[in-house]
């Protein structure tokens, strides 16, 4: 699934949900409902090994501090929670059926502060100055929230104007070959930049034809966003037309001040130069065709000295952390650059027994900004969310965790993202809605002296 996947030749629609339901409602903004959102309960003492039973753990350094469900109109059995932003002291959640906006200036009271209607998959969110901005994997009717139905013919990036966070204005849209699954911004100056990964193509489909380049570069006038469009599609890889790496890239985390980006792109690994935003340059290609089966996203270290690359087995859908699948599968690779070559060192999967009910796969995760250490967090599905420390790449290993537990019904469930921002951990719950935590550990505890003004993930910053 993840960050939704859509795999060539078949939809995330059709890997996921089986039936995504079409919400009808307009595009609108809705101030939040009183009273706030109380903080959950206190978790249940925490556990090593096999999870048994239902009830949420953790691990002893790590506290549930606060739960603010799901709520109309975005709520739905399909409206499942997806990728998280962040800005000032607001955090911004997409989801299957809009977005959200949450007051986070007091971490363990978050409130929503309004809600938008405006569904389809998978809305992943970025935030840069006023402007949102939202990936469309779904053929829609049109660029609009409220489009009218009609042939479905539209799929691509819609852009939002929130200098009100109570009221968020649609503003534009940019179509795009294949839609949007995920988005990447690279800034430069009074221009953004948006790398577009999507797969495909798709036979026969209207929005996904053959053949599909690698990634579209959209550019943003930031004084003029509703003139965005598609201003390059590089063809980094002309081999691939004729080979089975020909499906495009599920995420790509650009690190602009080193001028580098890696890209996740289904069947391999690839290390770019962005010296030239508009003209990305292959550095290196991976490929491990043993261990991973759709390369999902990457994280770099600080210093930009490594990159972790996930391996979402079965698309986010399947039960693969058991003791069925090898610790390889499904996992991260944690890759050194020695010179100017990614070379892999080992690998991290989560060491706790899920069980067969619960999906659980390698996914979205971020950074602990600790200076001279390099520690993640991140989720895994109905795995839950893990701390991990990969400084030493050969020999990764956990150091906290949040797992909820199975959920009580059938289907997709889970953390979809789980990121670090000032001093806590948001984690974006498919279904629960959005959870923070906090975690206390002399390893962690210097992060909180790094202060960060916005955060998108994919978009990565120095501390």
């Amino acid at each position: 699934m993840s960050r939704g996947t859509k795999v060539r030749g078949t939809t995330l629609r059709a890997t996921l949900v089986s039936a995504v339901l079409v919400l009808a409602s307009a595009c609108a903004a809705a101030p939040a409902a009183e009273p706030e959102a109380a903080p959950s309960a206190e978790p249940a003492p925490a556990t090593t090994g096999s999870r048994k039973g239902s009830g949420a753990q953790t691990s002893p350094n790590v506290r549930h501090v606060a739960n603010v469900p799901r709520t109309a109109p975005l709520n739905g059995e399909e409206d499942f929670n997806t990728d998280l932003a962040f800005q000032g002291d607001y955090a911004y959640v997409g989801n299957f059926g809009g977005f959200a906006i949450y007051d986070i200036g007091d971490p363990e009271k978050p409130r929503v502060v309004s809600q938008v209607s405006c569904p389809a998959q998978q809305n992943d969110v970025t935030i840069h100055g006023d402007l949102l901005i939202l990936s469309i994997d779904e053929p829609r009717a049109g660029p609009e929230c409220d489009a009218a139905d009609g042939p479905r013919a539209w799929e691509g990036l819609r852009i939002f104007d929130v200098s009100d966070k109570r009221s968020p204005r649609y503003v534009g849209a940019v179509q795009t070959e294949c839609g949007s699954h995920t988005h990447t911004m690279v800034p430069a100056g009074e221009t953004l930049y948006v790398y577009v990964s999507s797969p495909g193509p798709e036979p026969d489909s209207p929005t996904c034809p053959s053949p599909h380049e690698l990634l579209q570069i959209v550019e943003v006038p930031l004084a003029a966003p509703e003139n965005a469009k598609v201003v390059a599609k590089p063809n980094l890889f002309p081999d691939r037309a004729t080979s089975d790496l020909d499906s495009g890239c599920h995420d790509i985390t650009a690190y602009p001040e080193k001028k580098v980006a890696a890209a996740a792109c289904f069947g391999d690994g690839v290390l770019l130069d962005i010296s030239d935003p508009v003209n990305p340059r292959v550095l290196q290609e991976l490929t491990d065709t043993e261990n991973f089966q759709i390369w999902h996203s990457a994280t770099f270290n600080n210093e930009g000295t490594k990159v972790v690359f996930g391996d979402e087995l079965g698309g986010g859908s399947q039960a693969t952390c058991d003791r069925n699948t090898p610790q390889t599968k499904g996992a991260n690779a944690i890759y050194d650059l020695v010179g100017d070559r990614l070379e892999k060192r080992g690998y991290f999967k989560i060491p706790r027994e899920q069980q067969q009910n619960e999906n659980c796969v390698a996914h979205n995760g971020s950074l602990i900004p600790v200076p001279g250490k390099d520690v993640m967090v991140q989720s895994w599905y109905q795995g839950g969310v893990s701390i991990w420390d990969f400084t030493d790449s050969a020999a990764p290993k956990e150091i906290g965790f949040f797992d909820r537990g199975p959920f009580p019904g059938d289907g997709i469930a889970g953390t979809w993202s789980a990121y670090y921002y000032n001093g806590y951990i948001y984690s974006s719950d498919i279904r629960a809605g959005l959870d923070v935590l906090k975690i206390d550990d002399p390893l962690t505890d210097p992060a909180a002296k790094v202060k960060m003004d916005d955060f998108n993930v994919q978009t990565q910053q120095s501390y």
